[in-house]
């Protein structure tokens, strides 16, 4: 057996089921196999394995589940792929062969139902990773920050339960004003560079992942320029989003067999971590730019937000939204809430009016990072909070946010006779950074880290 050509990547994690995603390659028109087998952590024999049969379709890709798995527990595991040139082989007969795994062991923990234990998540963004002529061009540069997340995730006093990427994982088009990527090939290889550098790859080969687009994933600002003649661009990064990103989600629903249900209805999804929950929206796919009904999420996912939010008996209620809920930047291009206002109104006044708490709102895009909150001049009960963390890499064409580019000395909006009021409640970090968010029982603690891993400002907010 090989050693995947992208992966393993470790998806979707609960209590007694994870998700692995991993790549092999096409060989001659012959049939292709991946397989996972793993055990408890330095603890009895290797299971027979698990198989998939890879395709085409998607890439040579695979997600493999692993089911009926014991709680808080850490397993090692092992993945590959082969080729076998008889067509009859199924991922049944394939138990039988007498297969050479691939020498490199990985490990993941499920994960925790006790409520009372702190939870510990990576939020970052945007991470440009330039491509020239289909390679990787400077690729340390994108793939150092990874190096120090993992180091962080490796020590048992920072663990960390999860990381959660708000967007522009991929840039589809980099070169965009002078040779876009349109061809689907062309998309593919980019995200096949873009997770298999080695810090990212060692980083999500133990460390559970969440991913949702954003613009870049498709194009800069979209939907706003999109044409006809975008259909097919829209086609192809949607294609390759699915396959990299979106397989490992939650999105996917699970079929009796255990395995996941390849089809997609939406992007957007929900999971749960002990005394948290997350709802991680897709503000990109369903927006209407009309006047008549001017939305950034469609009907169907902002009734679901408004379920959940009213429903959840979660303590803390975290919302990821792809571009910023507020603070407003002066300049956003039309592309962020601001550009909105209805439909944001009507999220807020649903936390309002059903006295919803700790609610708070997780997003990146900005090239900048930070902490704020939003109350209301006539209801002292309303506090909603945000964290952004924005980017893991930087172009060097791109400026870095500031405090200077936000409108911080007016409301938000007026709502009945008050008015929503924001307010920065950290310093912007306005450089290559992450977030490490730990939830406990009395506060968030947000610790924005550098580049290197060093400490650069850290934040509490307090629960109610």
């Amino acid at each position: 057996m090989l050693t995947p050509t992208v992966g393993p990547i470790i998806g979707y994690t609960t209590t007694h089921h994870v998700r692995i995603f991993l790549r092999g390659k096409h060989e001659n028109d012959l049939l292709v196999f991946g397989g996972i087998r793993y055990r408890l952590k330095n603890q009895g024999p290797w299971t027979h394995g698990n198989f998939a049969l890879l395709k085409s379709s998607n890439d040579m890709s695979e997600v493999i589940t692993l089911n009926n798995l014991s709680e808080d527990t850490e397993y090692e595991y092992q993945a590959g792929w082969f080729t076998t040139s008889s067509p009859l082989h199924t991922i049944e007969t394939v138990k039988e062969l007498p297969l050479e795994w691939p020498n490199e062991t990985y490990s993941f923990r499920t994960a925790s139902s006790k409520k009372t234990t702190p939870r510990c998540y990576v939020i970052g963004s945007c991470r440009y990773l330039r491509m020239t002529l289909g390679l990787p061009s400077a690729p340390e540069l994108g793939d150092r920050i990874f190096a120090a997340i993992d180091t962080l995730a490796q020590n048992p006093s920072t663990p960390v339960h999860g990381l959660v990427m708000t967007g522009d994982q991929v840039y589809v088009d980099d070169l965009n004003f002078f040779l876009p990527d349109r061809d689907y090939k062309a998309i593919l290889s980019k995200y096949r560079a873009a997770f298999s550098q080695p810090n990212i790859r060692k980083l999500m080969s133990h460390v559970p992942t969440y991913m949702i687009l954003d613009d870049h994933e498709i194009e800069d600002n979209w939907p706003a320029k999109a044409n006809r003649l975008d259909e097919s661009l829209f086609r192809n990064a949607m294609n390759a989003y699915e396959i990299y990103q979106c397989s490992h989600s939650p999105a996917h629903t699970l079929l009796t067999s255990g395995q996941i249900d390849r089809t997609i209805k939406r992007y957007w999804y929900q999971f749960t971590d002990g005394d948290s929950e997350w709802f991680v929206l897709d503000t990109r796919t369903g927006r209407n730019l009309s006047a008549q009904d001017r939305r950034i999420l469609d009907r169907e996912q902002e009734q679901a937000l408004y379920k959940w939010l009213i429903n959840s008996r979660a303590r803390v209620k975290l919302i990821v939204t792809g571009v910023m809920l507020y603070p407003d930047l002066k300049n956003d291009r039309g592309d962020a809430w601001k550009s909105f206002p209805t439909q944001r109104d009507r999220i807020l006044e649903t936390i309002r009016s059903n006295k919803i708490r700790n609610v708070v709102f997780i997003s990146g895009d900005i090239h900048g990072s930070m902490t704020s909150q939003l109350t209301h001049s006539e209801d002292k009960d309303f506090l909603v909070h945000t964290i952004v963390s924005s980017p893991l890499c930087n172009s060097r064409l791109l400026p870095y946010a500031k405090a200077a580019d936000f409108i911080l000395d007016q409301p938000l909006t007026p709502q009945g006779s008050g008015s929503y009021r924001y307010a920065l409640t950290s310093k912007v970090v306005s450089q290559d950074n992450f977030a490490r968010i730990t939830l406990d029982q009395q506060q968030i603690t947000v610790d924005f880290h550098g580049q290197n891993g060093k400490l650069l400002q850290s934040v509490n907010i307090v629960l109610r």
